[in-house]
């Protein structure tokens, strides 16, 4: 009986672990390019009261065995990286990626970091940013007196120039795509961090090398379903309460065990 304590004691924890992940899906449903977290769990080691195939006498074996299971843990909390609702906020610098790939960011200690919220700003040079002041990488440089700023499908940046009939072409967006997206290591501030699960980033034009091409003055919601979310939150919060009430009964009998002595 003392098993059944641990057990349930491993399941109240994996559903912890799972409410823990739940909350921080919904708090950021309106997160701009947020990709929710999915828990999985796998079960602990088995002890083995009788092994499979053991023999039952001279003539025959035993079919199934007694294995009792010690319980479970959480595997993993991954990355689920399907593409979210498209918002129309008519920014002439607010992107979004259609289909694979991240924009690349330049934080301040000189790393590329990977993001899929295309919220961008200029800075006070006129450097293409996001909203803590990261430059885009490559940079892309806006003059002061452009009028108008196009990007295209493929990503190259076009500005109107003041008193100019023509556009003037000052780059092109380069996006990144992992083989293992969920690999990736979240630092905060929408930032993702390459490692070696992820593998390395492959780059290259928008709609080229499998990447998903620009649409301009769109913003990439959320991928959380609040909905899909409060079903798996109900569900963990009962599986919660199951493990305690088993926990409880192995405890009750126990007792009851202790009182015979």
């Amino acid at each position: 009986m003392i098993t059944a304590l641990f057990s349930g004691a491993t399941g109240m924890e994996a559903m912890e672990t799972k409410i823990n992940v739940i909350a921080n899906n919904l708090a950021n449903v309106n997160t701009t390019g947020f990709k929710r977290t999915r828990a999985n769990f796998q079960d602990l080691l088995y002890h083995n009261r009788r092994a499979v195939g053991s023999a039952a006498s001279n003539d025959t074996e035993v079919p199934t065995g007694i294995q009792v299971g010690l319980g479970t843990r959480t595997a993993s909390a991954e990355k689920v990286y399907t593409i979210g609702d498209f918002e129309n906020t008519g920014n002439e610098l607010d992107l979004a990626i259609e289909g694979d790939g991240f924009f690349q960011v330049e934080l301040p200690n000189g790393e590329t970091a990977y993001t899929r919220d295309g919220g961008f700003k200029k800075d006070s040079e006129g450097r293409l940013v996001t909203a803590d002041g990261n430059p885009v990488i490559p940079e892309i440089v806006i003059p002061e007196n452009a009028t108008d700023v196009a990007i295209g499908k493929g990503g190259t940046v076009t500005a109107y120039l003041d008193g100019e009939a023509g556009g003037t072409e000052l780059g092109v967006m380069e996006l990144a795509r992992f083989g293992n997206p969920s690999g990736l290591k979240s630092m905060g501030s929408n930032f993702l961090l390459e490692s070696d699960a992820s593998g390395d980033p492959v780059l290259g034009e928008p709609g080229a090398e499998g990447l998903g091409t620009i649409a301009q003055g769109f913003l990439e919601n959320s991928n959380v379903s609040i909905m899909k979310e409060m079903i798996s939150l109900i569900a963990g919060q009962r599986a919660y309460e199951v493990n305690s009430k088993a926990v409880k009964a192995a405890d009750e009998i126990l007792q009851q065990t202790n009182q015979l002595v």
